[in-house]
């Protein structure tokens, strides 16, 4: 005798078989979540000390998304995580800037953008080279074909001028740091404070 179908023999399999692959999306992530946790830590690592003089101690800011890089007691420069919108999504960064506000070396930690066109910004060598060293006090940080110093990437003009405002963005949060820096060691009235670390 064949097993009569109905509303309730439907939803009981139908729930049954929800549950069964929640179980395994859920054993999944479970599994995968540290590699992948890890995985992500050491790019952001490697990204923080290509970006930035050796250094001995990193400290991370949440909140700022920032790392503040050490050498004993003197401060190397800062790690700044900054994320604006390319031609084919979020651009993510991490600049690396001294105390005195130069750029010492950026890093791309994610992209969308068009393979052979906007993804360039991680292999083109004369694009990535120019942010060596970029000192913000002598050159103007935009595109080229807006009058600035920044020499873009071949028919990415859009993806250059994200990657220039991300750039920008960080020297922001730098500058805002060094204003926070400098009015608390006023506050203090101490002349080797976070500064000068």
């Amino acid at each position: 005798m064949a097993v009569k179908s109905n509303l309730t023999n439907m939803v009981l399999v139908l729930g049954l078989t929800c549950l069964l692959c929640s179980a395994v999306l859920g054993g999944a992530y479970v599994i995968t979540k540290e590699p992948i946790d890890k995985a992500a830590a050491e790019k952001t690592n490697k990204a923080v000390a290509q970006v930035l003089p050796a250094f001995t101690e990193v400290e991370y800011n949440a909140e700022g998304k920032y790392y503040k890089a050490t050498d004993g007691e003197t401060l190397v420069g800062y790690a700044i995580e900054t994320t604006t919108v390319g031609f084919g999504g979020p651009l993510t960064l991490i600049v690396g800037v001294t105390p005195d506000g130069v750029v010492y070396n950026t890093s791309v930690l994610s992209h969308a953008e068009t393979p052979g066109l906007g993804a360039k910004c991680t292999t083109d060598e004369k694009f990535m080279n120019q942010w060596k060293g970029f000192d913000p006090s002598i050159k103007k940080l935009s595109v080229k074909k807006d009058g600035g110093d920044v020499d873009a990437i071949t028919a990415s003009t859009i993806t250059s001028r994200a990657y220039t405002l991300a750039v920008e963005n960080a020297l922001k949060t730098f500058a805002s740091l060094n204003e926070t820096c400098h009015s608390e060691q006023s506050e203090e009235s101490n002349e080797g404070g976070c500064c000068n670390e």
